[in-house]
């Protein structure tokens, strides 16, 4: 998998349900809002409200650069090394389609529902950064929680929640109510990863892991090691299944990752775990990020 890491902000993939430009009201012609930066490699970030959301560089979508990506595109390899056999993998958020992306071009032909409710984000990213020809990448202007619902039982290998409103995920996307929706649309053997950025100490990401595992009960959590070790405020990936996980694989491939990688599951998981309470039927969001002078380890 190539990669390269980026610092400063988590660049976020796509807003939540909670998020005023959600509803669609926001027009693709609105400048202001919604920015398409270009580099001298050719990739392209996606900035809404002036905070990075996407990177994408459409001539090679295997080239990674958010950290939380990378951890991503590891873990659905990991789950299924079969490759390049294709995988049905449902997004919940969008932004710049970078996961899609990537899914298609090392499982080409994979079937792909995208929940992104900000239909006038969608239109201005399929102008500026076209998808590839003869994909199956179908993007429907749902919200995670209605889209996720309205999917049929076990039609989906992969889920992955990768939304945020206002740099904060969605309190009804970590809740016990959405978990259970996402257990059933998995097929048996499949997992869902979630995004998740949290403060040092993660009580947070402890509590969304408590009240996922009810549903799915095996777990594990990926992160750079500077925030496993609660050294600054960022993103972990959550993955979670009804079956037992391919725990030596991902392992052996946090290894070998390009960034400096580590996971939590067993033991030292259930220690993260200690205290954590269950959220109800809805959850609560995620903290709010720090200023900008805050992404830096402490």
């Amino acid at each position: 998998m190539s990669a390269r890491r980026r610092q400063g902000p988590r660049g976020t993939a796509s807003t939540g349900a909670n998020d005023t430009a959600a509803t669609g009201a926001d027009t693709p012609g609105d400048p202001d809002r919604i920015r398409f930066e270009r580099d001298e490699h050719g990739g392209v970030t996606v900035v809404m409200d002036g905070s990075p959301q996407s990177y994408v560089q459409p001539d090679e979508p295997t080239l990674l650069v958010f950290e939380y990506v990378q951890h991503l595109a590891l873990v659905v390899d990991a789950l299924s090394p079969e490759a390049p056999a294709p995988l049905a993998v449902t997004h919940v958020g969008g932004a710049g389609l970078t996961l899609p992306r990537w899914v298609e071009a090392v499982r080409p032909g994979s079937p792909q529902i995208v929940l992104e409710p900000d239909a006038g984000l969608t239109q201005r990213v399929r102008t500026e950064v076209p998808l590839p020809r003869r994909h199956r990448i179908r993007v429907r202007a749902q919200d995670g929680r209605a889209g996720v619902a309205a999917l049929a039982d076990a039609s989906a290998d992969v889920v992955v929640t990768d939304a945020y409103a206002g740099g904060r995920v969605p309190a009804e996307l970590v809740g016990a109510a959405f978990a259970t929706e996402v257990a059933r649309v998995l097929r048996p053997g499949g997992a869902a990863l979630w995004n998740l950025a949290d403060e040092p100490g993660m009580r947070w990401v402890a509590r969304v892991v408590a009240t996922m595992s009810v549903s799915l009960p095996h777990v594990a959590l990926l992160a750079t090691h500077e925030v496993l070790k609660g050294r600054r405020f960022g993103n972990s990936v959550l993955v979670a299944s009804a079956e037992p996980l391919p725990l030596d694989r991902l392992r052996r491939d946090v290894a070998r990752a390009a960034l400096p990688t580590g996971m939590r599951d067993g033991v030292a998981l259930t220690r993260l775990l200690a205290g954590a309470r269950n959220f109800a039927e809805v959850g609560e969001p995620s903290p709010p990020p720090p200023h900008a002078g805050g992404w830096r380890v402490r």
